[in-house]
This record gives structure tokens, sequence and C-alpha cells, in this order.
């Protein structure tokens, strides 16, 4: 069997990761930033325009931590077709800066048996260079089809259930036709998300946008409705990919607070159906 369950605990080594004023800005344009009300999310889309300075969106770790220094390779062999993002989830010690370094170490903390897949859980750590002090760490969970039935655990369930009552918050985002596209220059190339050709290969019907292109724009619609559109407010958020979204969908996200700086949410297609479930977000 290609998927080597003993590797639960092997870490990669100390990675950096520098990123740019133009990499915040690219980063948020893909994530559909300025696409709806330009003049309040100027902070994130320019960086020279009067009286506004420039600040990084709190869910950009999720690419600043992209690839886990090579850790998933001691998995063992997989068809990466068959790749499935399936939950992230992001922890801010404090604000990301728009432009810096962090050096981060990646861990897997998780190998489970879901019979018709495996699922892969690692864990990112990251400081920022400059002060040594953590910045964020970021949980991700990968299914990977076609891997499982070696009789190993099958790990946690999680059994959400969204209030049952109307959301506090309820915000929609239109994504452009070519989200995808302009999403994948901030280092996710999977071809899944361009070529008709491999998507086709991996069961859909043209290219899906990036699971954690939904994620930003959900938490684009997070930071605005529970902290003050101020990144220094929010603090984690946590969510499963339930179905794919394709480029050119609205995002509908619906968030419930649960109480002192805790709310949870889902995000929907147009046609109703969840895209991002199991939602939870902490804020200041």
């Amino acid at each position: 069997m290609p998927i080597n369950p003993d590797a639960v605990g092997a870490k990669s080594e100390p990675a950096r990761r520098s990123w740019t004023s133009k990499d915040s800005l690219l980063y948020a344009v893909g994530v559909g930033a300025g696409a709806e009300d330009p003049l309040s999310e100027l902070e994130f889309t320019t960086e020279n325009s009067q009286d506004v300075t420039q600040r990084a969106l709190p869910t950009m770790p999720v690419v600043l931590g992209f690839g886990g220094g090579g850790v998933i390779t001691k998995i063992g062999s997989f068809n990466p077709v068959m790749l499935v993002h399936g939950e992230e989830a992001v922890t801010l010690a404090r604000e990301v800066p728009p432009e810096g370094e962090i050096e981060s170490v990646t861990e897997i903390v998780g190998i489970y048996d879901k019979g018709s897949g495996a699922v892969v859980v690692t864990e990112t750590a990251a400081n920022l260079v400059s002060d040594g002090q953590p910045l964020f760490t970021t949980r991700t969970s990968i299914f990977l089809r076609g891997e499982g039935g070696w009789g190993g655990d099958r790990g946690p369930s999680s059994k959400f259930q969204a209030p049952d009552r109307a959301p506090d918050h309820e915000v929609t985002y239109q994504t452009r036709t070519d989200q995808a596209l302009l999403y994948r220059l901030s280092g996710d190339r999977n071809p899944l998300h361009s070529d008709p050709k491999f998507a086709a290969m991996a069961g859909f019907p043209r290219p899906i946008l990036h699971g954690l292109c939904t994620y930003g724009f959900t938490g684009r619609a997070l930071l605005h409705a529970v902290a003050g559109g101020d990144p220094a407010n929010f603090t984690s958020m946590s969510g499963r990919f339930s179905s794919p979204v394709f480029p050119g969908e609205s995002l509908t996200v619906k968030v419930w607070r649960t109480g002192d700086g805790e709310g949870v949410f889902q995000t929907a297609g147009p046609d109703g159906r969840v895209v991002l479930d199991a939602g939870s977000v902490t804020f200041a």
C-alpha cells in the first residue's frame, strides 16, 4: 500500500518564505477584494492611496504556509488527480504584515483510513523572521481518494449543524469567470483549476475554483461582518470543503454569533448547496 500511516509525527525542515507588498495585493484581488466596494478595501488592494496604509488579509497565511516544506512526500506515493482539499484552519497570533518573511515547520499530525480514501492532516507553525515570534498556525486536511482500506483508525468526525434561526449576518459575493486564473498566481498552480483536460480526468466538466479561494472570499465576508473590517480583530477561522465551486458562481456566507467573540458559518453556492461547511470563527 503506497500510503504510510507511520508517517504521523514526521516534520519538515524549517522552511523560509518571504512575500512582498505586491504579493499581498495579488492575494487580495485573487479572493475578490475590491470587486464589490473598492473604496472599503483600498487598504488591501493598493499601497499608495492617500491616507490609507496597506494591510494584508487575515486569510493570507493559507498561501504563505502552502507546500509544507515537502513533508507530504513522507506519506508515500499517491495519484495527485485523486487529491481533494478537505478542511482548512488558520489561527493568528497577531496581524500579518503586508510584507515580510516567515520560518515555518510542518508536521503530519494525523493519517486516517476512511475506507474509500485516506485523510492526511498537517499543521504548519510559522514565526516572523524579523523578531522570531509566532505569527500564525495553519491546519490542513486532504482527502486522497482510493488510498484507504488498510484497517486504520477512521479518525475524528464532526457533526456540525447550523443554528435553527436566521443568521446574524449574510453576505453575498460574486466570483469572476477567470477567478481561478487570478488566484493561482498566489502559488497554487494545480491544473485542476485551469486545465479543462486535467479537470475532466478528475471528473469535473470544467476547471473548478480553488477551495482556498472560496475560503478567502469567506474570510473577507467574516472580516467585515464580525471583525469590523480590521485584521487585528480576526483571530481564527476553520471550515470543511463540502462541494466544488465553479468560477463565476456567487458565494453567500451566513454567520451566526454564538458567544462573545465566537461564531459559526456556512458558505453556499447560487443554488443553495453548501460549499464550505462546519465553519467557525473567533474575533476580538
